[in-house]
């Protein structure tokens, strides 16, 4: 267990952000917090890096508080916002990460030619910042999470507002990251985001935790069935079944007319709503 969160609540005046929270993070997996804006996803995320105290609870990371110096050192994190200088170019606002964490000199060029490449930024490095597309700012500042190569990489909504193009260049980037042993928490309201790229989802709303398992073992526990719709002698027919593959199988062998055939299966909108009675993005 490299990071654990116990009975973690948290107000805003009279507005519970977090309510009672509580879950832990295994190192190497990606680990998802799912919910819609406002949720408590970027508050957690804040607790959890030590840039915002709990009213109640405990965090612990790699055994400490994440307030502690050494534990932050080993903690990369790309915020919702943006944060980087736009008048300086893609190189100077590394070499400027880079100083935050005494890297100089040659280790500091080469921790900037590897995240470079990583983010595939590396032919825009002299550019400046301010003529980037919306896209490259996201790719950019995972970069400037990335600089001192850290354990644990916390994404806050890192495809909000971007292109195709780049959110599969971030998608990539989070399956190297993966691969390298890095321990990710990536938060979303996109659930097709969140069933591509994580181990484990944490599906909260209104700061409470509804739910936490595999993407898998949440659509078969709470997704509902598979439906199956089909055209047979210019009628139009439905099937819900848990296991679609065994229904197809049945309607194959009783040599059914399978034109405009529709396979409809459980998404992680259908988990949400079964447990909430809303939509995910309402």
């Amino acid at each position: 267990m490299i990071l654990s969160v116990k009975a973690v609540s948290k107000r805003y005046g009279d507005r519970p952000a977090v309510d009672n929270l509580s879950f832990a993070l295994h190192a190497g997996e990606v680990f998802g917090l799912l919910g819609p804006n406002g949720a408590g996803k970027s508050t957690t995320c804040h607790i959890m890096t030590g840039l915002l105290h709990p009213d109640n609870g405990e965090i612990r990371v790699f055994g400490e508080p994440p307030t502690e110096a050494s534990v932050r050192r080993r903690i990369g994190i790309a915020p919702q916002q943006i944060a980087l200088y736009e008048r300086l170019t893609a190189r100077q606002n590394l070499q400027f990460f880079c100083s935050l964490y005494q890297l100089q000199g040659k280790t500091a060029d080469a921790a900037i030619d590897r995240v470079l490449d990583l983010v595939g930024l590396r032919d825009r490095a002299n550019d400046a910042v301010k003529s980037f597309s919306g896209g490259m700012l996201r790719r950019l500042n995972l970069a400037g999470a990335l600089i001192h190569n850290p354990d644990i990489v916390l994404l806050d909504e890192p495809t909000a507002g971007v292109d195709p193009q780049s959110r599969n260049r971030l998608f990539e980037t989070v399956d190297a990251l993966k691969a390298a042993g890095k321990t990710i928490i990536y938060t979303t309201h996109y659930m097709e985001e969140a069933a591509r790229l994580c181990d484990r989802v944490a599906i909260i709303d209104q700061g409470r935790l509804l739910a936490l398992d595999s993407v898998n073992a949440l659509l078969s526990e709470h997704g509902g069935p598979t439906q199956i719709s089909y055209l047979h002698d210019g009628q139009r027919h439905q099937i819900d079944t848990p296991q679609p593959e065994q229904a197809l199988a049945s309607l194959l062998q009783q040599h059914a007319d399978l034109s405009q055939l529709n396979v409809r299966a459980p998404t992680l909108e259908s988990v949400f709503l079964k447990l909430t009675g809303k939509h995910l993005r309402d």
